[in-house]
């Protein structure tokens, strides 16, 4: 029987993953380990050419859960950035020797999720936690197999996680709008109850102190997750007497664009009236007039993490103690945050 990259693993005391890096002549491998794997590889008369040859059957198959519970934030608005975390999975999914699937499930049940789950031959599953409760990663873990939730985070639960990292975000927002000669820095915030907006907000107001502003409730405004929604709230709300504040950070892109288009209807404009940030730097930002300063998370690369994580995970002998990875962020600065100048 051909020798397999578990084989080579095994003798060479590293991870399956990192045979099949070193096998394809991947860096970032130490050259201590690389001789390591080829010694083991040799021994055992595993070539490059049965790595390559094996690889669509090497290690089994993965599944990413892409999970629509209410769709208020899942939704076709987002479908750019699902569709970055897939690129990361798949790219490293393939180049670890496994088989991606996508799974994507609308209004369901979790515990229909999880029945339909039961007697699976996948190996690991990557879940998009972003409208997922606890309660509803705790039904998901009863699944007997290797599990990573992206797009979410609870301190508490012992799970493993890939996430952005919220709060770094939402200070660089913070410190810049400073920087920017801003003081009285408001926040539009979302009735859609998710992880990643909650930590947004809880954010906002520790920074807010941290920065040593003045800060108030009437400042934070609460408007619906979708383009529509979040434009006929706001409008509303300017119908009824909102006073802005100099400057907006918004929740994420989508609501941002629906306030924007709000705020045009009232002749506020941007930057000159109001300045105004988003988070996620979906591809319209950069197109649309102004241009959108707003915070890029590179969700490829939560993606790739999730796979090396699970990786791990499929690859270890015991249960391993749950990892949770938090991505930083960078502020792509744009046009709709006015220069100090305007503001001295």
């Amino acid at each position: 029987m051909a020798s397999t990259v578990k084989d080579v693993a095994k003798l060479a005391g590293v991870s399956a993953t990192t045979v099949s890096l070193v096998m394809n002549g991947k860096s970032g491998i130490s050259q201590e380990t690389r001789s390591r794997v080829m010694h083991a590889a040799k021994s055992l008369k595993y070539s490059q050419r049965s790595a390559r040859a094996g690889r669509d059957e090497a290690l089994g198959t993965l599944r990413f859960l892409k999970i629509a519970k209410h769709g208020h934030t899942v939704n076709r608005d987002h479908n750019t950035f699902i569709s970055d975390y897939i690129d990361g999975m798949s790219r490293e999914a393939s180049a670890c020797g496994y088989k991606l699937e996508i799974v994507s499930f609308e209004g369901e049940t979790i515990e229909s999720i999880v029945s339909s789950l039961a007697g699976t031959s996948v190996d690991g599953l990557v879940v998009l936690g972003t409208e997922l409760t606890e309660l509803d990663i705790k039904l998901l873990q009863a699944v007997p197999t290797p599990l990573v939730v992206i797009d979410s985070f609870f301190d508490v639960l012992e799970c493993n996680f890939v996430n952005m990292n919220n709060k770094d975000a939402v200070y660089k927002i913070i410190a810049y709008f400073v920087e920017c000669g801003f003081k009285n820095i408001g926040f539009i915030a979302s009735n859609v109850q998710t992880v990643n907006f909650q930590l947004r907000k809880d954010a906002f107001v520790e920074g807010m102190k941290a920065f040593g502003l003045n800060f108030s409730t009437r400042n934070i405004v609460t408007v619906d997750s979708t383009y529509d929604g979040a434009y006929q709230d706001m409008l509303s709300k300017l119908n009824n007497g909102l006073v802005v504040p100099e400057c907006y950070f918004c929740t994420n892109d989508i609501i941002t664009y629906g306030c924007i288009k709000a705020l045009r209807e009232f002749n506020v404009r941007i930057p000159q009236d109001i300045s105004v940030i988003g988070f996620d730097n979906l591809p319209m930002s950069a197109t649309m007039e102004p241009p959108l300063t707003t915070i890029d998370v590179s969700k490829s690369k939560i993606g790739y993490l999730a796979i090396r994580l699970l990786d791990e995970l499929i690859d270890a002998d015991e249960k391993q103690p749950a990892v949770k990875i938090l991505v930083g962020a960078n502020l792509v600065t744009r046009d709709s945050v006015a220069p100090t100048v305007l503001h001295s």
